[in-house]
């Protein structure tokens, strides 16, 4: 995933399960430690952060996962890569008034520094 992004991730952020917050069988924590990824979490006993985490959850479950039927690993490694360009660089953002994500990211990169 990260060979596939056009930039530099800094920072994840996620809901508490195992597979994010340590699990020596899971691959997730080791991958951002070696890529000098910082690992941030929602609090816990807190809805309204963690319901940022289950909305993208519930959005690749809906839009990408149940709706395609993977050949193999890397199949699906390749369908993933090419929806969250879609959703980064295509779909409408209703918590950014209708931008996509990409859209944002460029405003702010383009503004004059004070």
């Amino acid at each position: 995933m990260i060979d596939c992004c056009p930039y530099t991730v800094e920072c994840t952020y996620s809901d508490n399960g195992v597979e994010y917050r340590g699990n020596a069988g899971h691959p997730f924590g080791p991958a951002c430690i070696q890529n000098n990824i910082e690992q941030k979490f929602t609090r816990i006993a807190r809805p309204q952060t963690n319901s940022k985490a289950e909305r993208v959850i519930r959005t690749l479950m809906e839009m990408w996962h149940d709706k395609i039927p993977f050949q193999d690993t890397e199949h699906r490694r390749k369908e993933l890569c090419r929806f969250v360009n879609f959703y980064n660089t295509v779909k409408p953002n209703k918590s950014l008034k209708g931008d996509m994500p990409f859209e944002v990211l460029q405003a702010y990169f383009s503004q004059s520094v004070v």
